[in-house]
C-alpha cells in the first residue's frame, strides 16, 4: 500500500508539472492589483521548506493574479535598498538554512550503489553536481522576484505562474515540511534510546518515541509564540560542526577499524564492511538514492527571496557571491562528513549513520545529545509548516483558526507523525522518498518553471540570452522529473 501510494504521488506530481508548464502563461496586461504578504523564518536542520511557513493563505487561490512589473532583468539594478546584511552575515545564515541532520543520512546513500572506497569518487561528482544546480536555481528565485518584483516564493509563482496553481507550492511545501517532522521524529526516537543506552538505562524504540513526543514535543507544538525558541536555531549548526567533528575523530582514530575499542560493542550488520563495487557502481539506478538525498539536503530555495532583499546593496553580483560561497561551503561539508562516515562503515552505513556508532562512546553520545537538543527546539519551527500548510490547503480562513482549532490540528497532525515515526526505522528511505518527491519539484522543477514563465511573460522585452537560457531551465526541468521517476522507483525497492 505504501509503494502504491508513493508511485501514485509522483505519478501525480510529474503530471501536474506538465501541465503548470502547458497552462497559459499570464499576461501583464491582465493582471490586476499587487497583494502582498508577510514572510515568516526559521531555520530547521534537516529542511528549509518550513522556514518561510508556506507564504500562502488559503484567500491566495481566490485572488486574482498578482500583477507583474514590466521590463527586463537588468543584471545589476538593486530591487530593494532596505536590505542591511553584509556578505559575510548573509553567507553563515545561508550556511545555516542549508547544512543539518540531513547529512546523517547522506552516507547510506553512497553504500546504496557502492561498497569500496572508490565509491567515493562518482559520490563526491554526484554531492558537487547537485549542490550546483541548487545554487543555480536557488539564484533564478531571486532573478525571478528582481524581474517581477516579487517579494516570497509563493508570490514569485503567483507572478510568474498565476494563482490558480498556487495550491501545487502550498502542497509541495506542507509536505515537506511534514517529512521533515517525521524525519526528526525518527531521528530522536534512536538517539534518545541510544543516549538512555549510554547510562546503562536500557528502553526501545517505541518507548524513546512516545516519551520524547508527550513529554517534549507536544507541549511544545502548543506553544502559540514561538519567538522565543528562535535563538535555539543556532545549536542545529553547533550540533552539527560538532558531529562532524566526532566523526572525523572516529575515523582517523581507527576506533572502528579492525581491532578497534569499540568495533566488539555493535552488531555485526552496523560493523565496518567492504567490497569490490566502487565507482563503477554509480551507472547503476541505485546511485539516484544518493541524488534524491542531496536533493533534499540542499533545500533553502524557500527562503531565496528573503536572504536577496535584505542583502545590502543587493545586485546580482553580490548576490551571486553569497550563493556560490554559500553552497560552496555545504557542499564540502556534505561531501568531507559523508566520505569519513562511509570510509568508516562501507556497505553497512546506517539510514543515521550515528546509529553505526558504540553506546559506550562518549563522543558519538555527545553529538547524539547535540543533534537531539537542536531537532527539539526545532522541531515545534518546522511543525507550524506542517500544521498552517495543511490548514491553508483545507481553506480555513485565519480568522477561524482559533486557539481550540489550532491545538486539534495539533494533536492530529503530531499523532499521524509519530504514528508513521514508530511504524518506518529507515531514515534513508525518508530521505530518499521526500528528495525524490519534493526535493527534485522544489530545486529542479518549480524554479525553472517560475524562471520560464518570468521570460515569457516579458515578451519582446526579452533578450535572446534570456530565452536560451529559458531553454536550458526546460532541460533542468526534465532533468528533476526523471530523477524523481527512477529515484523513486530504486528508493521502494
Amino acid at each position: 500500500m505504501r509503494v502504491d501510494a508513493t508511485l501514485t504521488l509522483l505519478l501525480a506530481a510529474i503530471s501536474m508539472a506538465a501541465i503548470v508548464e502547458a497552462d497559459a502563461f499570464i499576461s501583464p496586461a491582465a493582471r490586476g492589483p499587487s497583494t502582498k504578504r508577510g514572510i515568516s523564518h526559521a531555520k530547521m536542520p534537516l529542511t528549509a521548506a518550513a522556514s518561510n511557513k508556506n507564504n500562502i493563505s488559503s484567500k491566495t487561490w481566490s485572488t486574482s493574479a498578482l500583477e507583474m512589473s514590466g521590463g527586463g532583468e537588468s543584471g545589476e539594478a538593486a530591487v530593494s535598498t532596505d536590505g542591511t546584511a553584509t556578505i559575510p552575515d548573509e553567507v553563515f545564515n545561508l550556511v545555516k538554512s542549508i547544512v543539518g541532520a540531513g547529512v546523517l543520512s547522506l552516507p547510506a546513500g553512497i553504500a546504496a550503489f557502492g561498497n569500496a572506497p572508490s565509491a567515493l569518487i562518482p559520490a563526491t561528482i554526484l554531492t558537487t553536481a547537485i549542490g550546483a544546480i541548487s545554487a543555480y536555481t536557488f539564484m533564478l528565485i531571486a532573478r525571478v522576484c528582481q524581474m517581477t518584483g516579487a517579494t516570497s516564493y509563493a508570490d514569485a509563482w503567483d507572478k510568474t505562474r498565476g494563482t490558480k496553481t498556487s495550491w501545487v507550492v502550498a502542497l509541495s511545501s506542507a509536505l515537506d515540511c511534514f517529512m521533515g517532522n517525521l524525519s526528526y521524529s525518527m531521528i530522536l526516537a534512536d538517539s534518545i534510546r541510544d543516549l538512555l543506552s549510554t547510562f546503562s538505562i536500557a528502553t526501545t524504540r517505541t518507548r524513546s518515541l512516545i516519551g520524547v513526543t508527550t513529554l517534549i514535543l507536544l507541549p511544545l507544538c502548543l506553544v502559540k509564540n514561538l519567538a522565543t525558541l528562535a535563538p535555539f536555531s543556532l545549536l542545529g549548526i553547533i550540533g552539527m560542526a560538532y558531529t562532524s567533528f566526532a566523526i572525523g575523530i572516529r575515523y582517523f582514530g581507527g576506533a572502528y577499524a579492525a581491532g578497534g575499542k569499540f568495533l566488539p560493542d555493535i552488531g555485526a550488520s552496523l560493523q565496518p564492511s567492504f567490497g569490490t563495487v566502487g565507482a563503477a557502481g554509480v551507472v547503476s539506478p541505485n546511485s539516484l538514492i544518493l541524488v534524491c538525498m542531496l536533493s533534499t539536503a540542499y533545500i533553502a530555495h524557500f527562503n531565496a527571496p528573503r536572504f536577496f532583499r535584505e542583502l545590502k546593496d543587493n545586485t546580482m553580483s553580490r548576490f551571486g557571491k553569497v550563493t556560490g560561497i554559500s553552497f560552496g561551503i555545504s557542499t564540502a561539508i556534505y561531501a568531507i562528513v559523508s566520505a569519513m562516515a562511509f570510509l568508516t562503515f562501507g556497505a553497512n552505513c546506517d539510514g543515521l549513520i550515528l546509529n553505526n556508532y558504540s553506546t559506550k562512546d562518549l563522543l558519538i553520545s555527545a553529538s547524539r545529545f547535540a543533534v537531539a537538543i537542536s531537532l527539539i527546539f526545532s522541531y515545534p519551527l518546522l511543525f507550524v509548516g506542517t500544521r498552517d500548510g495543511t490548514l491553508d490547503l483545507l481553506k480555513v480562513p485565519e480568522e477561524k483558526r482559533s486557539a481550540s482549532l489550532l491545538n486539534q490540528a495539533t494533536f492530529a497532525l503530531l499523532g499521524i507523525t509519530t504514528a508513521l515515526a514508530w511504524k518506518l526505522t529507515d531514515l534513508s528511505f525518508i530521505a530518499s522518498i521526500s528528495g525524490a518527491v519534493f526535493g527534485t519539484a522544489l530545486i529542479f522543477v518549480y524554479p525553472s518553471l517560475m524562471f520560464r514563465g518570468a521570460i515569457k511573460n516579458l515578451g519582446d522585452k526579452a533578450t535572446a540570452r534570456q530565452k536560451k537560457e529559458g531553454t536550458f531551465a526546460l532541460f533542468v526541468n526534465i532533468i528533476g522529473i526523471v530523477i524523481a521517476a527512477i529515484g523513486t522507483k530504486m528508493s521502494l525497492q
